[in-house]
C-alpha cells in the first residue's frame, strides 16, 4: 500500500487487496470507520450489516491486506479497536494489457463502489435535503457536464480538482470552521468508448 497523492488516500495496487474490498460488509466497514473514526466489532456490526463475529472476520480480512490496524484501546480494553489507515483510498486498473488479473480486480472493486454509492443520492435527496437549512440546499445538489478532452487534459483536470481539495481534506481538525460540516463530494470521471464519439460536447 502506498499514499503518494495529495490528499493522503491509499493507493491500492495489488489485486488481491481489490478483490478483498469488493465485498459491501467490507466497503461498509471502511466507509464507517473513515467517517466516525475507531470502532469495535460490536459497535461497527449494526452499522455493516454483519454480527459482531462476521464483522471481526472481515477486520482481520482488512488488516490483512494493510487497510485497518489496531487503535489505542477504549475504556474497556477486552474489546479490540480498529481505525482505518487512511482517510481514503484510492486504485487504478493497471495500464498493461496483458495484466488481466489487476484489470479484472480493478473491475470488480469498481462495479462495487458503483452499486454502494449509486443509491446515495437519492437517499440524500430523500433524507437529509428536506431538513438543510437554506444555505446549505442552496449548495448542495448535482451537475453533470460532457466535455472533449484528451487523456493528458483529463490528468490536469484531475489534478487542479484535488489541488484544490487539498488544503480542506488535510486540515487539522482545530483549523476546521466552527459551522463546518461534512459534505460528501462524488466525482465521476467516464470517458466515452470510441464509438460514442461525436465531436460535440453535449
Amino acid at each position: 500500500m502506498e499514499s503518494g497523492n495529495r490528499l493522503g488516500d491509499i493507493e491500492i495496487t495489488d489485486p488481491q487487496a481489490m478483490r478483498a474490498l469488493a465485498h459491501p460488509v467490507r466497503l461498509a466497514i471502511l466507509e464507517r470507520l473513515q467517517r466516525h473514526g475507531p470502532a469495535t466489532a460490536t459497535q461497527l456490526a449494526p452499522d455493516v450489516g454483519a454480527t459482531p463475529s462476521v464483522t471481526s472476520w472481515h477486520l482481520r480480512h482488512l488488516a490483512g491486506f494493510g487497510l485497518v490496524r489496531d487503535a489505542e484501546p477504549g475504556p474497556d480494553r477486552r474489546q479490540r479497536r480498529w481505525e482505518a489507515v487512511a482517510r481514503g483510498f484510492r486504485f487504478e486498473a493497471p495500464e498493461d494489457p496483458a495484466d488481466e488479473e489487476g484489470r479484472s480486480a480493478a473491475r470488480v472493486l469498481s462495479q462495487e463502489m458503483f452499486l454502494r454509492s449509486g443509491d446515495l443520492p437519492n437517499r440524500w435527496a430523500a433524507e437529509v435535503e428536506p431538513h438543510l437549512e437554506p444555505a446549505w440546499r442552496r449548495l448542495a445538489g448535482l451537475a453533470t457536464t460532457r466535455v472533449v478532452v484528451s487523456a493528458d487534459e483529463l490528468s490536469a483536470i484531475e489534478n487542479a480538482i484535488e489541488r484544490v481539495l487539498a488544503p480542506y481534506v488535510t486540515r487539522d481538525e482545530a483549523a476546521r470552521p466552527a459551522d463546518g460540516r461534512g459534505v460528501r463530494l462524488l466525482r465521476y470521471a467516464l470517458p466515452e468508448g470510441a464509438e460514442d464519439q461525436t465531436g460535440g460536447t453535449s
